[in-house]
């Protein structure tokens, strides 16, 4: 499949897009504006979920492409939440000057971890191919769910009036969800996500549900969908032995084989073929196979017309 003209520029677009928002959050901190710092991370993660599929849609994948989707995830999931956290921290709690450079120092710390999560990434895609089950897993926590865990002591700061968590604890915090994204626990990757048909109309009952829950109470359904996503990586983790230990149960690359339709073909018979085909009706299509029986050689001798020699 040849690539869309005119629209490769679009999956960079929306890279381009989501690290903007990501930057954008920063200002948004600066003025004191938590929630609205919360929202362009947030909107900074849809783009980035986007960018891939508008790729690979488009037929526009590319080197810079991957290049500039991991600067921006850094840039929008790494160093952005980590200076969020870090501006949140001092204007909220009265700290001493030590313990603010050890908030500064938890968020150094998942500034590098994401760094080091992408870096892995990368690496793993120029490696040998993995195994089939393996591709339904992320190795670790990606950098965008990353970031929004970070972030969950803002979110609780906003959502209870102002309740704030001691500042050891948001390091502490801050320090756990960095080490979660260079872990090796195996993350399942949404895409890979097949739904039994049974299930498909509760499910869409449950997401449209949920959304309109969003739009009343976004942080309340943030932190649910967060603790649910925290509460499936031992799952995550099992269901990872379970494939490995059982190859009968990996996907396969081949296709199943799907029968051909057969297809009707119309012949149009000229009337060469037609007189050719009364010559030779007693079941030899070619005069070659005439020829070799040998009953036909002397009693069915023909001219190069095809007529019969007269018999004596």
């Amino acid at each position: 499949m040849q690539a869309v003209p005119g629209v490769r520029f679009l999956p960079n677009a929306i890279t381009a897009l989501a690290l903007s928002t990501g930057l954008t959050s920063v200002v948004f901190a600066s003025q004191g504006q938590w929630m609205n710092a919360m929202i362009m991370i947030g909107a900074s993660t849809v783009l980035d979920s986007l960018d891939g599929p508008a790729a690979r849609l488009l037929n526009s994948s590319s080197r810079v492409g991957a290049e500039l989707d991991s600067l921006s995830d850094l840039s929008a999931f790494g160093i952005c939440p980590a200076i969020l956290l870090y501006l949140w921290t001092s204007s909220v709690h009265i700290v001493q000057n030590n313990e603010l450079w050890f908030v500064w120092g938890s968020s150094l710390v998942y500034a590098v971890c994401t760094a080091l999560r992408l870096a892995r990434f990368n690496s793993l895609l120029d490696e040998e191919e993995p195994k089939p089950f393996a591709k339904a897993f992320f190795t670790g926590i990606p950098s965008p769910p990353g970031a929004l865990l970070a972030l969950v002591p803002i979110i609780i700061y906003v959502q209870f009036d102002n309740f704030a968590l001691p500042t050891w604890m948001v390091s502490v915090w801050t320090v756990f969800v960095g080490l979660l994204m260079v872990s090796r626990f195996p993350t399942i990757a949404l895409k890979s996500v097949r739904v039994p048909p049974r299930l498909i109309t509760p499910l869409i009952v449950v997401l449209v549900f949920a959304l309109v829950t969003f739009f009343f109470l976004p942080r309340v359904v943030a932190l649910i969908g967060l603790v649910i996503y925290l509460a499936h990586i031992p799952y995550a983790a099992y269901r990872y032995r379970y494939l490995a230990a059982h190859p009968e149960l990996w996907p396969s690359d081949h296709e199943p084989r799907t029968r051909r339709r057969r297809q009707l073909r119309l012949r149009v018979r000229s009337a060469r073929s037609a007189r050719r085909d009364r010559r030779w009706s007693d079941g030899l299509t070619t005069p070659r196979q005439r020829t070799r029986d040998p009953r036909n050689r002397q009693n069915n001798r023909r001219d190069r017309y095809g007529r019969p020699f007269d018999q004596d």
